[in-house]
């Protein structure tokens, strides 16, 4: 699976949830800052947010501080359901239950360890039940 993976500072849960992913296999594009600098979060997370939207990744991961602007900013993008997670198993069902594309975290309450047992329960979610997903597509569709 190809990763979008967007962060508006560096940190170690950054860094911690990249090194899951790669060691899991997956492809991660990263476009967090160079060098440690810090970006604008609405500019991360729309670059994230099109990556997934456009099939260039299949996924997207964000950070920044609360974990709130970002996804609220990714799923202003049509084809994005980013899901703010600060558990495992509210990652889990926004993979199961709302099939969530973008995962969203907090760099100030996200750990190095919570980041690596986050992404493995988004990786490890059960497929999407259809109907689940059908309540989403409702929403997206005009009336």
């Amino acid at each position: 699976m190809r990763f979008s993976v967007g962060a508006d500072d560096a940190g170690p849960a950054v860094d911690a949830a990249v090194d899951a992913l790669r060691a899991q296999g997956h492809g991660v594009e990263l476009g967090r800052p160079p060098g440690g600098e810090s970006a604008r979060w609405a500019d991360v997370a729309r670059g994230v947010a099109s990556a997934v939207a456009s099939g260039e990744a299949d996924q997207g991961l964000l950070f920044c501080w609360t974990g709130t602007g970002v996804s609220i900013a990714a799923n202003k993008i049509a084809g994005v359901r980013a899901a703010l997670c600060g558990d495992a198993e509210t990652a889990r069902g926004a993979r199961t239950w709302n099939d969530a594309n973008v995962l969203c975290l907090s760099l100030r309450t996200t750990t190095p360890a919570l980041a690596r047992e986050i992404i493995d329960a988004w990786l490890a979610a059960p497929a999407v039940d259809p109907a689940e997903r059908d309540q989403i597509a409702r929403l997206e569709s005009p009336p």
